[in-house]
């Protein structure tokens, strides 16, 4: 564990260098409660660039919760485009409409009514308490878990899935004060400086106080890093059905959605899946669409 000097010495200098290095993004200019969550279901597994004008596209048509709530869930599929992981869509038009039903339309301030929310987990409620009002607590994503990781456990890359030991390392590295700029500022700093793959030490704040580069930044030993495969698995496949989907005018043919993938057998589960999972409706008359 760091001594306290250490500890505060992280906190001055990741503070003093977000103030002077933190991006310009809508949902900081903006940090509204609805664009603060819509930032965060977006910005699972999705890089920044890719967010950013769908963001703008979907805050210009959906400024509140309830008017996302008052059009079908097959709207908000449509709206999502390419960001992939589409159910992500499903469950932010079921959580504007549970906000509407439930809070009257007003995003939820309390982290436990903000879990009870659909779609909302342990990091969504903690992200959306601290970055739109200012609460106190432990916001770990993938970035600031290999921030801690490095800086003070001397790892390349922290553990495949968040540890007890993590969230304790999280608390205990929290300031008092402005807790919620701490978790804002170094999730920047692993995006843009403390990256995955190719880590900028030499203009990171804190190299010299990082264990990871004090010891000669050590190749990752633990267990196989979960890959992002995407040519020929199945997620490639229902991405190309939704596009169908999503481009059409009305529903669609079978035939239609048959001409995107040679491999019958794995189209079948694919479109079967999409069907199961809600992001697919199939009409009366055989026919194929987003769901209304």
């Amino acid at each position: 564990m760091l001594n306290a000097f250490t500890a505060n010495e992280l906190h001055d200098r990741i503070l003093s260098w977000f103030a002077r290095e933190a991006r310009d993004l809508p949902w900081r200019r903006d940090s509204r409660p609805w664009p603060v969550m819509v930032s965060e279901f977006m910005l699972q597994q999705t890089p920044v660039s890719r967010v950013l004008p769908v963001f703008e596209t979907w805050m210009e048509r959906w400024p509140t919760p309830a008017a996302l709530a008052a059009e079908p869930s097959g709207e908000a599929v449509r709206a999502w485009g390419r960001l992939g992981y589409p159910r992500r869509a499903l469950r932010l038009h079921a959580a504007a409409t549970a906000i509407v039903e439930r809070h009257g339309g007003e995003v939820p301030a309390d982290r436990d009514a903000l879990l009870a929310l659909p779609g909302v987990g342990d990091y969504t409620a903690s992200a959306v308490a601290s970055f739109a009002f200012g609460q106190a607590h432990p916001v770990l994503d993938t970035n600031v878990r290999r921030v801690f990781a490095r800086a003070v456990e001397g790892k390349e890359f922290p553990a495949n899935a968040v540890t007890a030991a993590e969230r304790a390392l999280a608390v205990d590295l929290m300031p008092s004060h402005d807790a919620h700029r701490w978790a804002a500022a170094t999730m920047e700093l692993g995006a843009v400086v403390c990256t995955a793959r190719s880590p900028r030490c030499g203009i990171c704040p804190v190299a010299d106080l990082c264990r990871w580069n004090q010891t000669g930044r050590p190749a990752y030993d633990g267990p196989a890093r979960r890959g992002q495969a995407w040519a020929g698995t199945d997620r490639q496949v229902r991405g190309r059905l939704m596009a169908v989907l999503r481009e059409a005018d009305g529903p669609v043919p079978k035939i239609t959605l048959d001409a995107v993938w040679p491999d019958a057998t794995q189209r079948e589960r694919c479109l079967d899946s999409l069907l199961d999972d809600g992001l697919a409706d199939l009409t009366a008359d055989g026919l194929f669409t987003l769901p209304t």
